[in-house]
């Protein structure tokens, strides 16, 4: 095993996304997960298809949903009961000796079985205990479920998102489950420096409201600064003009000009090299304010000409221009390929063959990620798990008896 934190043993009882993805980002960096899954359904994630992996010789369906492979790579699976009194004995155990536990239960609800921060500090004063809720551990909206659909809408991204005269809309991907991850793993990686000074471990409490608020950015401060709600603004940009798709004669592309130098060298490849003497245009100040004038002028210049002179040309200028590709171009793309954002990994489900799995986009020099284990089937590590934390054959038949396991 290696990376930065190999010898880091992290109990996974998290699931569907915000605090598996989080996991994931640790087991990529070395650390030795142990999923928790319940015994005969597992992660909700399982059930999340189609689409599912598919075995690449045949073909085949293998029954494994792709949205549970992209969350649980570098995971071993223990499917136990920890609803059961023995179950919650078994989870003990292994918490004694973890050095990270990651949860994403209701809050509250590991305290009911005797599992919460205080009792498992007693038994392991150096366990890094992180919780990922929607709303956080405190505050009126403590108990509420967290939905990453219902976060967008409740922490300010919808209401950014989308055309000025269209309904709000949600991020095309689970942003608000995805950011609580990342920060949460950030917090964990932070927390183990702090123990190794300590040797204390400590609480992490992370909500999805409060990550979606903090990825306000820009935005929040825009609105903090000014007291103004920023409207939705479709794919343009609140603080920089021009920043935005704009048509062209046979499609669609990205332009990003970032400084008023590179609006004059936008303008003048365009045709249009009166456009930065413009009172109205001078500065990006001046372009912001009068936003639609300078959109009236760029539109037809823009839909003169075919996509391709638009990219091959301003990207000769060093402005910032782009495709907007869909995900057969993305991953065709040559840069995406040769910076080896998939990977191939052997999986059980498919007869051992190796299936594709997005890789991780964290390159480091000295400590790079390692892929050791594929999603795993459910409960596919339990045996295994459970021997290595001192249980014999006869206390696992007798888990098994019990239905524990």
């Amino acid at each position: 095993m290696s990376g930065p934190l190999s010898g880091i043993t992290v109990i996974d009882l998290t699931r569907v996304l915000a605090g598996p993805w989080c996991t994931q980002i640790l087991g990529d960096l070395g650390a030795n997960v142990i999923k928790i899954e319940k015994p005969g359904s597992g992660d909700d994630t399982r059930k999340f298809a189609p689409p599912f992996l598919r075995d690449p010789k045949s073909g085949r369906e293998t029954g494994e949903s792709a949205y549970f492979a992209g969350a649980n790579r570098n995971k071993r699976s223990l499917a136990l009961d920890i609803a059961k009194p023995q179950g919650q004995a078994v989870l003990k155990k292994l918490l004694a000796k973890a050095d990270v536990l990651v949860e994403n239960f209701k809050t509250g609800t590991l305290t009911r079985y005797g599992l919460g921060f205080e009792h498992v500090k007693a038994m392991n004063p150096g366990l890094v205990y992180c919780s990922i809720t929607g709303f956080g551990q405190t505050g009126p909206y403590a108990q509420r479920p967290g939905y990453d659909f219902l976060i967008q809408g409740a922490g300010g991204l919808m209401s950014l998102t989308g055309e000025p005269d269209g309904e709000p809309q949600k991020a095309g991907v689970p942003i608000s489950d995805l950011t609580a991850g990342m920060y949460a793993g950030v917090a964990i990686c932070a927390a183990l420096r702090h123990r190794e000074i300590t040797g204390q471990g400590q609480y992490i409490d992370i909500g999805m409201l409060d990550t979606t608020v903090a990825y306000l950015s820009n935005q929040g401060m825009n609105y903090l600064a000014s007291g103004e709600v920023p409207p939705r603004l479709g794919n343009a940009h609140p603080n920089i003009v021009p920043y935005q798709v704009f048509k062209t004669a046979d499609g669609h592309v990205i332009v990003a000009v970032g400084n008023d130098e590179q609006f004059k060298k936008f303008c003048g490849f365009a045709g249009a090299p009166e456009l930065p003497n413009d009172p109205l245009f001078k500065s990006n100040d001046l372009r912001v304010r009068n936003r639609q004038a300078v959109l009236e002028k760029l539109a037809p210049v823009m839909a003169a000409k075919p996509s391709k002179h638009w990219l091959e040309g301003l990207e000769k200028l060093g402005i910032g221009v782009g495709p907007i590709n869909n995900l057969d171009q993305v991953f065709a793309d040559p840069h995406v390929k040769a910076r080896d954002m998939v990977v191939e990994m052997p999986h059980k489900a498919a007869g051992g063959a190796k299936v594709p799995l997005l890789a991780s986009p964290l390159k480091l020099s000295a400590t790079p990620v390692s892929y050791r284990h594929a999603p795993p089937m459910l409960g596919e590590h339990t045996n295994e798990v459970l021997k290595e934390f001192g249980f014999d054959d006869a206390e696992i038949a007798a888990l098994k008896a019990d239905r524990v396991i």
